[in-house]
């Protein structure tokens, strides 16, 4: 491997909306691997029937520049108990295990869900839209699937022997 390839990752990512809560700079522990500060929140997102909404915490951190601009800007909202709502892709996200120490569960097993930060598309404070991405700024974004691409095969290459390959309409645009 030459020193100019570059790697190739698979990457998991959560696109969603929720509302930005515990905006908070974290220090650097003594003896980790992490050698300063950075920038983390939690993200209630909402999920389900909007007549049933359910939230999902994700403890996010926000190692993005422009996600964390922009977080930094809604925190003195967040500390105001006003409604900061966000659209939001996070990346690599992780369970982490924990065991309460204090209160009803104290002793039991809990779970935190974990991830980066890793774009925001708009922010919306009590209802009135405060920010929104411009089109094709998503630095993350994946190219549009409906687009032919080199790097992938045309679609009867990869169905060549597959049972009714051939019999499938194609898909409409």
């Amino acid at each position: 491997m030459s020193a100019h390839s570059q790697e190739s990752y698979f990457d998991l990512h959560i696109t969603g909306v929720g509302y930005l809560n515990r905006v908070r700079e974290v220090p650097a522990r003594p003896g980790s691997k992490r050698h300063k500060p950075f920038l983390a929140c939690l993200i209630a997102a909402l999920n389900g029937p909007s007549d049933d909404v359910a939230k999902k915490y994700i403890d996010c951190t926000v190692p993005a520049e422009d996600a964390a601009h922009l977080v930094r800007r809604c925190q003195d909202a967040v500390e105001k108990k006003r409604k900061v709502l966000i659209g939001f892709r996070a990346s690599d996200p992780w369970i982490d295990t924990f065991v309460y120490k204090n209160g009803d569960r104290k002793g039991q097993p809990g779970y935190s869900w974990k991830a980066r930060l890793i774009f925001i598309s708009f922010i919306k404070i009590d209802g009135k839209l405060e920010y929104k991405a411009e089109r094709g700024e998503d630095p993350s974004s994946e190219p549009d699937p409906t687009e032919p691409s080199e790097s992938l095969p045309a679609p009867s290459e990869t169905s060549e022997g597959a049972p009714g390959a051939q019999s499938a309409p194609p898909l409409a645009a």
